[in-house]
């Protein structure tokens, strides 16, 4: 009855009050008249034209509504912005590994509204809204934040199947060299090879994402050295295959990045929680 009244003293119209609630106007009507007749004090005067409250309706009104404006913001402190998590990451990372996900993340939290922010561009946390971050590389990442890993790197260098029936057994990252190379923004290849192979520079395909060298690669044009995390269903769906795995410890990896100082949030650990469990 409460909320009845709230609502058809703000609008001043019982039609536009039951839209608002999705009820009809006759059932806000009527809880609006069994809460004066419970009052025992006319709240509203009926006109041609609509409502208007009475002295009695305005001096109730005005305290209920910030009552319940009180109530909303205790529920917004609860679960801030009903629930809504930014989540930023690079375009590749968002399209070879998020996307084919957040169905599975929709029907185990239905109640948290993901967005992604898919961008090159580095998180400030400040004045961009961004809850969560995922970035490629090694820790620190700034002043303030606060990371944990979620994957190692785990570089391998993949193809087509096509392609790698042309290519023999590799035990070495040398044995690569004198292949057609693609590689991203990140430049593995060169670093890989600046000490194996002279010349190599001129034979590497460039593309600024990651995953225009995955589909690159997948379309037979050479070879790409890709982060496991990225590959999953084109491995599984025979488009790539893995020629070599780059063995080293200290690679880099991919972070969850987030500011140190923060309110708690139970939506932002349940994103969290998801992600982390969704690599394991």
């Amino acid at each position: 009855m409460l909320r009845m009244f709230d609502a058809a003293a703000r609008h001043l119209n019982f039609r536009r009050a039951a839209d608002e609630l999705n009820l009809t106007p006759g059932a806000v009507a009527q809880q609006v008249r069994r809460l004066e007749a419970d009052l025992g004090v006319p709240l509203f005067l009926r006109q041609a034209r609509g409502l208007a409250l009475t002295e009695s309706g305005a001096s109730y009104h005005a305290p209920l509504r910030r009552a319940f404006t009180i109530i909303e913001q205790a529920t917004r402190e609860l679960r801030p912005e009903n629930a809504r998590i930014t989540l930023s990451m690079t375009p590749s990372f968002a399209a070879k590994w998020l996307v084919p996900r957040l169905g599975r993340f929709a029907e185990r939290h239905p109640d948290i509204d993901l967005h992604t922010m898919a961008s090159e561009r580095l998180a400030d946390f400040r004045s961009d809204g961004i809850d969560l971050a995922i970035r490629q590389g090694r820790p620190p990442f700034g002043k303030g934040l606060e990371w944990s890993l979620l994957a190692r790197l785990d570089l391998c260098a993949v193809c087509s199947p096509e392609f790698g029936k042309t290519v023999s057994a590799v035990d070495h990252i040398g044995a690569l060299a004198d292949r057609r190379l693609i590689q991203d923004s990140h430049r593995y290849w060169e670093a890989l090879l600046a000490d194996t192979a002279n010349g190599a520079r001129h034979r590497i395909m460039q593309f600024n994402q990651t995953a225009l060298a995955m589909d690159a690669a997948a379309n037979g044009q050479g070879i790409a050295l890709v982060p496991r995390l990225l590959l999953g269903s084109s491995l599984a769906e025979g488009r790539l295959v893995v020629l070599w795995q780059d063995g080293r410890e200290d690679q880099g990896g991919y972070y969850v990045v987030q500011p140190a100082q923060r309110k708690s949030n139970a939506a932002r650990d349940a994103v969290l929680e998801w992600l982390r469990s969704e690599v394991t």
